[in-house]
């Protein structure tokens, strides 16, 4: 468990004064009778019950959709918060696209020993396929969701770079709409920074990268795996907030070198196409033959040229949990600059010091699988039992180049509607950041909540639940 009193807590200060951020939440919750926020919550739950917001969990016994726990007390970032986190994000996805253009280029990186090249090249993340291609305006990571922590308060740490095929963005906009129709007076009290213009800003930075991006009418899909998938209702939410179409591989076809969709009339040349589905499953002609998933002859269509995959195919490289070691080298290698945003200090596993002094230490270190997400194959040796110690350290021993290990953080805490009250319960941000003709960084992003007290597992697939986050405008 978190030590309860070591964490930042974002709403009160040393005193248990309200921070001035937070001074008219606090002032309003104080106002409210004791059942208030149960009501509202309730409410909440309904209105996502109607939509259909649920998320699947895979290998759970119980029912398969669940909705995630939506907390109704607003996470608060001012203004001068917001620029240097906006500052060190703009700096950070910079960086990770020149790292991917010059790894499937000229690898500089790696020439230079800035970078291990077996970390890179033998890499499942690493495809070879991409090696010469460069896409339009050398982006190839459009959309990114970069996991933050805080623990103090000037203290931001970078938790994770998510640059394949980040989630979560439907529920950043649908808690905002919510807050706005259960809580209509409180953001009369504040200046919140919009996040309405989400979709239309996915949209024109999807439209920026076509192969003609003075083309009139552009044909965007979104692909997704289908009904199945954890994620569906977002695929579906941005389809429908962009006005393109959903499909699935089934509804797409290469024909002469180009993507067309079918349609009850005929066929429509794709320009651009927003894939939901892992590297692995695009093309069965030239990635997994067994994939029912994509459309056969994809890779070989947009290598020509004539249509854009966003994200990339091979951007897992960049967020691969082995890379991120070295991201504070990447940022200085390509612009220049000490990174604006650190990252937290991490062993890798497969370096033999690094692996004596993390078996030596598993009671009080995080680890995590290399490839892992969704807060699976981790150990939080804090909060771990002798026996799940001892049986992880067999699977680290048997396979220590699949691990890396961080030290546990204080993450800082937020005031949340448990069954007891108001409590502080720790929380991330996943801001989302999208790559086209320009940066455009969402204000805000999509805070995580650990409920259960003392936990600082996030992840909704592990019981945590969401925040709207509300950045102060000037």
């Amino acid at each position: 468990m978190a030590d309860e009193r070591t964490f930042f807590n974002e709403m009160l200060d040393e005193t248990g004064e309200p921070r001035q951020a937070y001074a008219r939440l606090a002032q309003w919750l104080e106002d409210k009778p004791a059942n208030f926020l149960t009501k509202k919550s309730r409410d909440a739950e309904m209105v996502f019950r109607r939509l259909g917001i649920t998320f699947a969990v895979y290998g759970a016994q119980e029912a398969t959709e669940r909705l995630i726990p939506f907390d109704p007390i607003p996470r608060i970032i001012s203004a001068a918060e917001w620029r240097r986190l906006s500052a060190g994000i703009d700096q950070r996805v910079r960086a990770l696209n020149a790292f991917l253009h010059d790894i499937y280029h000229r690898q500089e990186i790696l020439r230079a020993g800035r970078v291990p090249a077996d970390l890179v090249l033998q890499n499942e993340a690493f495809l070879p396929e991409m090696a010469g291609f460069t896409p339009a305006r050398k982006v190839y990571a459009h959309i990114i969701g970069t996991d933050l922590v805080r623990v103090s308060e000037n203290e931001f740490y970078v938790l994770e770079d998510n640059t394949r095929t980040p989630s979560g963005v439907s529920y950043m906009m649908e808690n905002r709409e919510t807050m706005m129709r259960l809580f209509p007076e409180l953001f009369q009290s504040h200046r919140v920074a919009p996040v309405e213009q989400y979709p239309e800003n996915l949209r024109q930075t999807l439209e920026s990268v076509a192969p003609d991006p003075a083309k009139s009418n552009q044909t965007i899909v979104v692909l997704t795996p289908g009904i199945y998938n954890s994620a569906y209702f977002e695929h579906a939410f941005l389809a429908d907030s962009m006005g393109v179409e959903l499909v699935e591989g089934r509804d797409l076809f290469v024909d002469s070198g180009k993507v067309f969709m079918r349609t009850t009339r005929a066929p429509k040349q794709v320009d651009v196409i927003y894939r939901r589905i892992d590297d692995a499953f695009l093309d069965p002609l030239t990635f997994n033959a067994d994939s029912m998933l994509g459309v056969p002859g994809l890779f070989d269509a947009y290598r020509a040229g004539s249509v854009t995959i966003c994200n990339a195919p091979g951007t897992g490289i960049a967020d691969d949990k082995a890379i991120y070691a070295y991201v504070p080298d990447i940022i200085e290698f390509y612009t220049g600059q000490k990174p604006i945003l650190n990252n937290v200090p991490t062993w890798n596993c497969s370096r033999p010091d690094d692996l004596a002094y993390v078996l030596d230490n598993l009671e009080d270190i995080v680890v995590k699988e290399v490839h892992g997400s969704g807060g699976y194959g981790m150990l939080i040796g804090p909060t771990a039992s002798k026996r799940e110690i001892a049986e992880f350290r067999r699977v680290l021993e048997a396979n220590p180049s699949n691990y890396i290990a961080q030290p546990t953080l204080a993450l800082s805490a937020c005031p949340t509607h448990v069954a007891s009250g108001i409590a502080p319960r720790h929380v991330d941000l996943r801001p989302y950041v999208l790559i086209g003709d320009q940066v455009r960084i969402t204000p805000g992003g999509l805070t995580r909540v650990a409920l259960k007290k003392g936990s600082l597992v996030v992840n909704s697939s592990q019981g945590g639940g969401t925040k709207d986050t509300w950045v102060l405008e000037d």
